[in-house]
């Protein structure tokens, strides 16, 4: 076994005990046992799509050829453009953003297109890097995903014009199929450098596939470090006691808060570095979860900013909510509050205070107040922001969805849908195939009345 020491995480849920009953959580903890057993003998729904449980390790031992290309990356590139959508850009984000300090501005920065459609982004992005060396990482397993498709067709002409063709394909790396789809055919027809997404492996569990960890590597972050942290997890996540594996209980309490009447669960991070983990959280469980007419609806607030804002709704809005809360034992780099001679403003009572030693008291009061306003709540404890618990906080998350999902009757690893609103659209955008929809649309939004004024 792994020292977890670095990677060990904690859940305090005393808070949720008194909106559940014994009976109620032993029968939720048979169910997500059971759905353990389904998971490891890969015998549920969705198993194809199972190759992210044995992946850190994996990874872990194939991981040259990633942090070969990052350093090359890094060596050619003052910024590097993810181009990806879902699970092909938010869970390098969620891992970069956690894991950089916000103000660096040293080494390869990373931004983001194709994770929309909106033509001002994608202008500003180009206009924003006239005058720095550029890197483009297209990430898409077909290649005719509309959003990532379209930013690609734009930001690859861009480059061809910028740095002409031979050496724009030097510069452009793409993650995709081994063999089939439009990308494929483009970046072997150019010579890109590639790294294949697995086809075992779904989009939102794909963080620690080269689909994230090319980027993470080239900002900088140690991947190695990021892996070793989910196969701690992962060994923790065989265990079939709640008492000892975080996942299985976390699993179990929503299991049980669900089946009591609490349809909405709220993820609050009290660290502004783990906002995009929140995001990433929110299309894993929301796509896991979300089908059949069954799931929790997965939403995200960041405090304590928001305790100013969704704060009033959680703590007197409708009663059929639960909060989780994200929370680092130790955060690093820290201020102290400092005296004032005047003392205008009331504080001086907290002078020498640690601004940690503020936040994490925030949060007591947070848990307390929602707890006392009819909202059951759960703190998730990590060790530190560092990319060994962040690797074991990715693997706890997926861990725990596969859980629910199974527990749930549902199958955690497809996406119908998904599938409604690109019909829709392409439509209405005229794509051949879709003439019948098309006219079936337009006769709705005929009749549809709109108000102006």
């Amino acid at each position: 076994m792994s020292d977890h020491s670095a990677t060990r995480i904690r859940i305090d849920y005393g808070n949720t005990l008194d909106a559940l009953d014994s009976k109620a959580l032993d029968a939720a903890l048979g169910r997500v046992r059971d759905a353990q057993s389904v998971l490891q003998q890969r015998s549920g729904p969705g198993s194809e799509f199972l190759g992210w449980v044995d992946l850190p390790a994996q990874a872990r031992d194939a991981l040259q050829p990633v942090q070969d290309t990052a350093e090359r990356i890094r060596s050619q590139a003052d910024v590097l453009i993810v181009i990806g959508i879902g699970g092909s850009y938010l869970g390098a984000r969620a891992v970069i953003e956690a894991l950089r300090p916000p103000f660096d501005s040293a080494g390869t920065q990373v931004l983001y297109a194709g994770h929309h459609i909106d033509g001002g982004y994608l202008r500003g992005l180009m206009d924003a890097c006239a005058d720095r060396r550029v890197a483009l990482n297209v990430i898409s397993k077909s290649g005719t995903t509309t959003e990532p498709a379209l930013a690609f067709r734009v930001l690859r002409q861009w480059m061809e014009e910028r740095y002409g063709r031979q050496e724009a394909a030097a510069r452009i790396y793409a993650t995709t199929d081994a063999q089939r789809g439009a990308l494929r055919r483009v970046a072997d027809e150019e010579g890109y450098t590639t790294f294949v997404i697995p086809d075992d492996v779904g989009g939102r569990f794909s963080v620690l596939t080269p689909v994230g960890l090319l980027p993470i590597a080239a900002s900088g972050i140690d991947v190695a470090a990021l892996l070793d942290g989910a196969v701690a997890m992962r060994e923790t996540a065989l265990l079939d006691d709640a008492d000892r594996n975080p996942a299985l209980r976390y699993a179990q309490l929503r299991d049980a808060l669900y089946r009591s009447g609490k349809h909405i669960e709220v993820l609050a991070s009290f660290h502004p570095p783990l906002t995009y983990v929140a995001e990433w959280w929110k299309q894993l469980f929301g796509e896991s979860e979300g089908k059949d007419g069954k799931g929790i609806f997965p939403a995200a607030v960041s405090n304590t900013t928001d305790l100013h804002s969704m704060g009033q709704y959680i703590q007197d809005g409708e009663r059929r909510l639960f909060e989780t809360f994200l929370f680092s034992e130790s955060v690093g780099t820290d201020i102290e509050v400092p005296s004032a001679v005047e003392d205008t403003d009331g504080l001086n009572f907290l002078a020498g205070s640690r601004f940690a030693e503020v936040n994490a008291d925030a949060l007591r009061g947070t848990a307390l107040a929602h707890h006392e306003g009819g909202v059951p709540n759960a703190t998730i404890l990590l060790p530190g922001i560092t990319p060994a618990s962040i690797g074991a906080l990715l693997y706890f998350f997926e861990t725990a969805v596969a859980l629910g999902g199974y527990a749930l009757g549902v199958n955690p690893f497809d996406q119908p849908g998904v599938e409604a609103y690109k019909r829709n659209m392409f439509a209405l955008l005229r794509k051949p195939g879709f003439e019948e929809t098309r006219e079936r649309l337009l006769a709705r939004l005929s009749g549809n009345e709109s108000i102006s004024g």
